[in-house]
């Protein structure tokens, strides 16, 4: 049986989750709905102990599920959520926010400070006592890990006496971190008319790509023009298969995601949302890049039409936090066919010879085209030669490059693609076997 304490103290807690004003998404998730839900199932002194030891089992195996502790998680949540104020305080001064904004989360983070000291321990022993067990159940604990977050901030909130004073500071953190799913993740997809954030991203570190520097230094000063906030231009990466083109976008995630630097992938299908994704982006704390891999269209294709709106421009402002950045193996985006071509006696468009300059110069419309002409044998063996040592691979360089020219005449030719194949063949042969005479019979 629980104790008239211990009852009236859940109480209150209930009382102080329902009067949440901004923040409720941090109790309306998994592990906040267990957490009420045990509260709810230990309020009365004469509370059914069945009933409660289902709660808390339910409870534990949410935070366990997460591999996160109680406080931890609802530190985290506050750091993450998306609401009016931290959507605000993303994009405007302090002084400039509402006042009763500022007073709701005062409110709410006095509210969140006696959830955070609500601690599974003490749970545990109100379990115990409505239970009537000799022993409490077990504690989820394990030691603080908080991903995604500044650790700074979180330290100075645990040491902060009354939560409520530290709205100031939490708006800080919101305009230089952001919130929400672009706080939570740096790499995101559009899906179905809505942002999914793609937890385990591509690892690619620009250290692994070597071969076309110049392309590469063109592509870094860019995307720091993007994140110095100055008018970034939309770029085609295009060039042969296998060069390195979509592996370049994506290590500069891994470059530059610190620097609160995002990156959107949008599928061809999805392109006709592109000017809908933009205006969401629109004033956004992050710096995003919208990469739209293996680009091509079709005559009349609707996502053209969305793409062109991007990249030339309407009515509306573009916004200085997106950008493009494609890749395809075509020059000119828009397949052409002989049938095309219009014949001067063909009495069928006066100007046809215009509307093919129209599709043939769609590419003209990105600010920087990036052309990666195919590897020739110099430039693959350099890119061998460069993985092989980040792999750690010895061997002599007559033997590497002996197999990487096989490896490449019995498979896709020469690329960097190639070599990164090549390279991870040869690390698993040698790890596994201790032999290097399979890569290129293979």
């Amino acid at each position: 049986m629980a104790s008239t304490s211990s009852s009236t103290k859940v109480q209150y807690l209930q009382r102080q989750a329902a009067s949440l004003l901004l923040y409720q998404s941090i109790v309306q998730g998994e592990v906040g709905m267990a957490f009420l839900e045990l509260l709810q199932a230990i309020r009365y002194t004469d509370a059914d102990a069945r009933g409660c030891l289902q709660a808390y089992g339910s409870y534990f195996h949410a935070l366990a599920a997460r591999n996160q502790n109680w406080e931890d998680y609802l530190i985290i949540q506050l750091l993450l959520s998306d609401n009016p104020f931290t959507r605000l305080a993303g994009v405007q001064e302090f002084e400039d926010l509402p006042p009763a904004l500022v007073a709701a989360v005062q409110h709410d983070l006095q509210i969140l400070q006696s959830l955070y000291k609500c601690s599974s321990a003490s749970l545990s022993e109100w379990i115990q006592g409505v239970a009537q067990m000799p022993i409490s159940p077990v504690v989820w604990y394990k030691e603080q890990e908080l991903i995604g977050v500044e650790t700074k901030f979180v330290t100075y909130l645990q040491e902060l006496d009354n939560w409520g004073d530290a709205v100031e500071e939490l708006a800080a953190y919101y305009r230089q971190y952001g919130s929400g799913l672009f706080a939570e993740y740096r790499a995101l997809r559009w899906q179905a008319g809505q942002f999914i954030g793609i937890r385990y991203s591509d690892p690619i570190k620009m250290s692994a790509l070597v071969g076309y520097e110049s392309q590469r230094d063109a592509l870094l000063k860019n995307t720091e023009f993007l994140l110095a906030g100055e008018m970034a231009l939309h770029v085609l990466l295009y060039g042969s298969r296998g060069s390195g083109k979509s592996s370049l976008v994506k290590s500069l995630l891994n470059e530059y995601s610190h620097r609160s630097l995002r990156l959107l992938e949008v599928a061809k299908s999805d392109l006709k949302d592109l000017p809908e994704i933009v205006e969401h982006l629109r004033g956004v704390s992050q710096k995003f890049i919208i990469f739209v891999d293996d680009l091509s269209f079709e005559e009349d294709d609707d996502a053209f039409k969305a793409l062109k709106v991007v990249l030339e421009g309407n009515l509306t402002a573009r916004p200085q936090n997106v950008v493009v950045y494609a890749t395809s193996n075509r020059r000119h985006l828009i397949r052409e066919f002989f049938v095309d071509r219009p014949n001067p006696k063909d009495n069928e468009e006066i100007h046809a010879w215009d509307t093919m300059q129209e599709k043939l110069s769609f590419s003209d419309r990105f600010g920087l085209t990036l052309t990666f002409e195919p590897a020739d044998q110099k430039t693959y063996l350099k890119i061998v030669q460069h993985l092989a040592a980040q792999a750690e691979i010895n061997l002599t360089q007559e033997d590497l490059e002996y197999q990487a020219l096989q490896w490449a005449t019995r498979h896709n030719g020469r690329s960097g693609r190639t070599a990164r194949q090549f390279i991870d063949f040869l690390k698993a042969d040698l790890t596994l076997f201790g032999t290097n005479n399979n890569a290129f019979n293979t």
